[in-house]
């Protein structure tokens, strides 16, 4: 682990080995080549082969795990990829304990493919209720996967407790920290060993990528996610790298606007008679409103909501507004919607969606750089349409 003297606006834009074999280049040139030359048998360069090393990833690598104050970072080729990554560590047969109300695509790998392609068996609870997560703990507990805030209701999961707990019991822990990134969050300073984030929301944050990365804390968990890397071949590739270490040199400004507009907009929404509730950790009318100030800098760049109606209702809210675009993603510098029962949680049933707390009447924003002024007036003008 490095030790970070420099505030975060500053690493953002020199963190890492950003330089190459064109040294004196202020960016570091994309890398494409899939092989390096080798002058001799007995030579070992750096770089021979793409999948296992390229000096554009290596770049971006070391950035990351720089900015969230890790070892060494392996870069995969989605979000997804870098969860599979992570879970490829644990043996067969495996229990995983998550945190209730994981991502939708985290859920469906755990459950419709590891729980048959590998034995893999999870139990989903709150994480902060410590009671549950002991009555959970099996002697074959390998991992304890925190996503906070959750997507989409934004619960969190105290990490400094958590971790605690696991380090008793010899159980790894790795927390999803896509929501935040590290300027809002550095799970590995709380005592996390892994994080994991899909590149493709605030780390890139222009919505033209897919990636993810785990970052390690230490060099023996680094070591073996670079094996595995290696192994399976769900590595990024350079073009994505290139255009993941070139959002991170705007991350701080983007996160600060993103933020700030996120609190104004919750404000407004918190008192909009259409808007039967608010999720949004740095309210402090949020349950965990302390605990958010404990361990984020803010209360992120994600707001839900439930609007009163149902799903006729939503239609109409989304159809109306201009700024706000109806996608998959968040973390852009254009501000989303997303109704998360038929996109981002569509894999679960209803009953399962039920269970957690998704209904019809939810959505998510993801807010982004635009005045904070104009992105209330559309909603305001959008939540005139319900009835």
């Amino acid at each position: 682990m490095q030790e970070n003297k420099k505030n975060f606006a500053t690493q953002a834009i020199h963190a890492g080995e950003q330089s190459t074999y064109a040294d004196n280049a202020i960016f570091p040139p994309i890398v494409t080549a899939s092989s390096f030359v080798k002058r001799s048998l007995d030579e070992r360069p750096e770089y021979a082969y793409g999948r296992v090393g390229n000096p554009t990833r290596h770049a971006y690598e070391t950035c990351i795990a720089q900015l969230e104050n890790g070892y060494g970072a392996v870069a995969c080729a989605s979000g997804v990829a870098a969860t599979a990554t992570v879970l490829e560590l644990l043996p067969k047969d495996s229990h995983v304990i998550a945190m209730t109300g994981v991502y939708g695509g985290t859920f469906r790998l755990l459950e419709d493919f590891r729980s048959k392609s590998s034995g893999l068996s999870t139990s989903y609870i709150d994480l902060n209720d410590l009671e549950a997560l002991a009555a959970s703990c099996r002697e074959d507990t390998r991992l304890i996967w925190i996503e906070t805030p959750t997507n989409p209701l934004l619960r969190l999961a105290d990490i400094e407790r958590v971790v605690a707990f696991a380090r008793e019991r010899g159980i790894l822990t790795c927390v999803d920290n896509t929501f935040c990134s590290p300027w809002n969050q550095r799970p590995i300073e709380l005592g996390v060993d892994l994080v994991m984030h899909s590149a493709s929301k605030y780390i890139g944050g222009h919505s033209d990528l897919i990636g993810g990365v785990v970052v390690a804390a230490n060099e023996t968990l680094l070591t073996r996610l670079r094996a595995i890397g290696m192994a399976v071949g769900a590595v990024q590739g350079p073009f994505d790298c290139y255009l993941a270490l070139r959002g991170l040199k705007t991350l701080d400004v983007r996160m600060e606007r993103q933020c700030a507009n996120a609190l104004h907009i919750a404000r407004f929404l918190e008192g909009h008679p259409q808007v039967e509730q608010v999720f949004y950790p740095g309210l402090e009318s949020h349950p965990q409103h302390e605990l958010a100030k404990r361990q984020m800098r803010t209360g992120g760049a994600v707001v839900s909501l439930n609007v009163r109606g149902g799903r006729q209702d939503v239609a109409a809210l989304v159809e109306g507004l201009s700024i706000f675009v109806l996608a998959d993603s968040l973390g852009g510098v254009e501000s989303m919607i997303n109704h998360s029962y038929s996109m981002s949680h569509c894999s679960l049933s209803h009953e399962q969606k039920a269970a957690i707390g998704i209904g019809e009447n939810l959505l998510r924003l993801s807010i982004g750089i635009e005045h904070a002024e104009d992105l209330i007036g559309d909603l305001e003008a959008a939540l005139r349409r319900i009835r």
